[in-house]
């Protein structure tokens, strides 16, 4: 009797299973204005060779026929050349390609059209105007396309935030995080580590129901507390490399530091490819942070220029060093420049001592500030000549003037950035998002609670409180709030 009853407990608290046809089960939350059919220009702004414009909504088959009449609707999922004409005057508009993508087998889940016309301006609007005379038709908001998708099961929460980052993707490494969050990698993360905690609240649950009975298995409590610590441990790992996720999304901070005329200016405007910075032979050009956001090695990065370090300048140029003092505390990776040819001058001596041999060193908690030691202007150094240094840490040889040696620094730049962004390729997924650590964190606490709980009762509702943050994480039971800021980072028409 008891075992019935574990399983009706297990299978509530798992909730009602997905439906078979191939889609999820959406998070019921409805998709705003959902009874209406929306259309948009889907490709993006301007001339173009062909545009895409696309319908979702159950009067979509009607505007498509109402656009090719009086040809019928094509098969479904199939290119085919139409004429499309203004439903009211008739006049012609363009020779298009036309899809027809009836629900619930399609990005939204909706009947869907779409209209691959020629892209010049006067074509996209003429079709426009002629959709919006449609009745029941009008245009979409930004992101309704795909808020629609979710709140039919077609795509998680995170695999939201996955499109939306394929979206924005500006690098090799933004790119394969976003897809690897599109297909559902977080999300099934997720799912995995609720169906743990689900079968330890059956545990738990059955219990609290039979702990008096004398046919109850031995050890319930215990495989529960053992998935219990198992699932703290794997959260407690994401947790750590949370801060890598973001500045994936964001761009890590990489800051170009050293003493006067090392050639931190030029480094920046090789690395950026355009001139960011001045450069000039005069010492103390640079006065403030300069900063650009580029792409490293594959890897997102905001790269600041700094003011030279040193001592006994004017005011201006000191509030200047104060600055990039600052910038080095706030750091991802420093790339200290100094000149190969110089390296006995006292500001490069003061630079080791200040800013590299620090950097380099551990801090209390076992961590260190990440840094690689560039040494330019190669060129000058006499050719087949002995290393600048052999006391030197670990460095790299560059000029800047004849490009010589930058492979070898972008190759550096590319494993130093794979560390603090973490590497998209390989690994767990990555959490790129505030929102994703504050759930994870929320679940770990709540498993702290469940740990400290003295009645069961209270540890059962520990449990529910945890699975409540996985769930809110992959989109079930979110507010109209977070979904609207969400989905504001698409534009209208996706």
């Amino acid at each position: 009797m008891w075992r019935r009853r574990w399983t009706l407990v297990a299978r509530a608290a798992r909730g009602p299973r997905s439906p078979r046809s191939g889609t999820r089960q959406g998070s019921g939350a409805p998709a705003p204005g959902s009874g209406a059919t929306i259309f948009a220009l889907s490709s993006g702004q301007g001339r173009c060779g062909v545009a895409v414009i696309r319908t979702s909504g159950p009067a979509s088959g009607h505007a498509l026929r109402s656009l090719t009449a009086p040809r019928d609707l094509p098969p479904s999922r199939s290119a085919c050349l139409r004429l499309l004409s203004d439903p009211r005057s008739g006049e012609r508009l363009d020779r298009a390609l036309v899809l027809w993508f009836p629900g619930p087998r399609s990005f939204t889940g909706e009947d869907c059209a779409e209209f691959h016309v020629h892209g010049g301006p006067a074509v996209v609007s003429g079709v426009l105007q002629a959709l919006g005379r449609v009745p029941g038709l009008r245009p979409a908001e930004a992101g309704e396309f795909t808020r629609r998708a979710f709140a039919h099961g077609k795509l998680s929460l995170t695999e939201v935030e996955g499109l939306a980052d394929l979206i924005h993707a500006e690098t090799e490494a933004q790119r394969r995080q976003a897809l690897r969050q599109l297909d559902g990698e977080l999300g099934h993360l997720c799912r995995g580590w609720a169906e743990t905690l689900t079968k330890a609240l059956a545990h738990v649950e059955a219990y609290i129901d039979f702990g008096e009975d004398d046919n109850l298995e031995e050890g319930v409590l215990e495989r529960a507390d053992s998935e219990v610590r198992e699932l703290e441990v794997a959260l407690g790992a994401h947790l750590r490399d949370a801060r890598r996720g973001q500045r994936l999304r964001s761009g890590a901070h990489v800051v170009v530091a050293g003493p006067p005329n090392a050639g931190k200016s030029s480094l920046v405007n090789l690395l950026s490819r355009k001139p960011v910075s001045i450069v000039s032979p005069e010492p103390g050009t640079t006065r403030d942070v300069l900063e650009a956001p580029v792409d490293l090695a594959g890897f997102p990065a905001l790269l600041s220029d700094t003011a030279g370090l040193r001592e006994g300048v004017g005011p201006v140029e000191q509030e200047g060093v104060r600055r990039a003092r600052q910038r080095l505390e706030q750091a991802d990776l420093i790339l200290a420049v100094l000149d190969a040819s110089d390296l006995a001058s006292p500001s490069s001596c003061n630079f080791l001592d200040t800013v590299v041999g620090p950097a380099g060193a551990h801090s209390p908690n076992g961590s260190s500030q990440r840094l690689l030691l560039v040494l330019n202007k190669s060129d000058l150094l006499p050719p087949g000549g002995p290393d600048p240094s052999p006391d030197l840490p670990p460095y790299l040889l560059l000029s800047c003037l004849s490009g010589e040696g930058l492979d070898g620094l972008l190759e550096a730049l590319r494993k130093e950035l794979a560390e603090v962004c973490g590497d998209p390729s390989t690994g767990p997924p990555l959490l790129t998002r505030t929102r994703h650590q504050h759930h994870l964190q929320g679940c770990l606490d709540a498993l702290g609670h469940y740990k400290q709980a003295t009645d069961l009762a209270l540890a059962a509702e520990a449990l529910r409180v945890a699975r409540g943050h996985l769930a809110r994480l992959t989109g079930g039971g979110g507010t109209e709030e977070i979904l609207d800021m969400i989905f504001r980072d698409f534009c209208v028409g996706k």
